[in-house]
């Protein structure tokens, strides 16, 4: 695949060292074949020209080739560790680390084949790399809606800068049962750029308005009781679930999660005390089939 024109990637914003670092773990996994997508800042640089540094390099991979990546990283003297088992481990040059991501970190939206398809190929640090397209960074987040982070304005830098290049359809799809969420996006992107708005497709919006109208025709009490504010921060709704008796969203089968990827995730919020909630969430942290 040819080279895509892209922003450049962000070596002027990467300290010198924490370049070499990412060049050389980029390169192991071309020369040895893994599929890998780059992601976080760096491809949002390339689709945006948004140029901020960042803490780390986000590399998206399949979750079954996790150990063929961890056996080659620490072949090159890097020392990995499976983070979180349903979503990310880590790759450590001594305080410097990459993120091997293969899930979001709500369970719903697992690295699988339709993230490598036609993504484009560009320069990220000198080395020639696959890209995760636009729709895949969309999807992830548009969904990091926690109180210390809000990844809203990235997805409207998204759409600002190729709107007319998504695969609505695809997209919509892929967001699926949350379609509420694509839809709070792009009415939020009409509202941040008002002279922009025409770029979404008019279907676009009136399809996800037509759902919308549907439901409110919905008898009520038909809804489940369920709080899918979990699926959008780990933290703002665990009052819900744990103290209202909501249904945990991240334990029905739109996600992957486990009741023990829930608890673990949950204790590492920072700061959170862990310690006596064992008891309450041992009637909450059930999965619903």
């Amino acid at each position: 695949m040819p080279l895509t024109r892209l922003a450049p990637s962000l070596e002027d914003e990467v300290e010198p060292a924490t370049a070499a670092f990412y060049r050389s773990a980029l390169r192991a996994l071309v020369d040895a074949g893994v599929p890998f997508l780059v992601g976080g800042a760096f491809a949002h640089a390339c689709f945006t020209g948004i140029r901020r540094s960042t803490k780390d390099l986000d590399l998206f991979i399949r979750r079954e080739d996790y150990e063929r990546v961890a056996a080659l990283m620490q072949k090159h003297g890097w020392r990995t560790e499976l983070t979180y088992p349903h979503w990310l481990a880590k790759v450590y040059a001594g305080d410097e680390f990459i993120d091997l991501i293969f899930n979001s970190g709500n369970g719903l939206a697992p690295v699988d084949d339709r993230w490598f398809r036609d993504n484009p190929e560009s320069l990220v640090l000198g080395v020639p790399v696959r890209i995760a397209n636009p729709e895949d960074g969309l999807l992830t987040k548009a969904f990091i809606m926690e109180r210390e982070r809000y990844d809203g304005a990235d997805v409207a830098h998204l759409l600002h800068a190729g709107a007319e290049q998504i695969d609505w359809p695809g997209l919509i799809a892929r967001f699926g049962p949350h379609w509420r969420v694509l839809l709070a996006h792009v009415t939020l992107f009409g509202y941040v750029y008002p002279g922009e708005r025409h770029r979404v497709p008019a279907w676009v919006l009136e399809e996800l308005m037509s759902r919308l109208a549907a439901e409110t025709r919905e008898p009520p009490g038909t809804d489940p009781h369920v709080c899918a504010g979990t699926l959008l921060s780990r933290e703002q709704y665990l009052h819900d679930v744990e103290q209202l008796g909501y249904v945990d969203g991240r334990l029905t089968p739109v996600s992957t999660m486990t009741p023990t990827d829930v608890e673990v995730w949950t204790e590492a919020i920072p700061g959170r005390q862990a310690e006596g909630t064992d008891a309450a969430d041992a009637g909450v942290l059930r999965r619903v089939a």
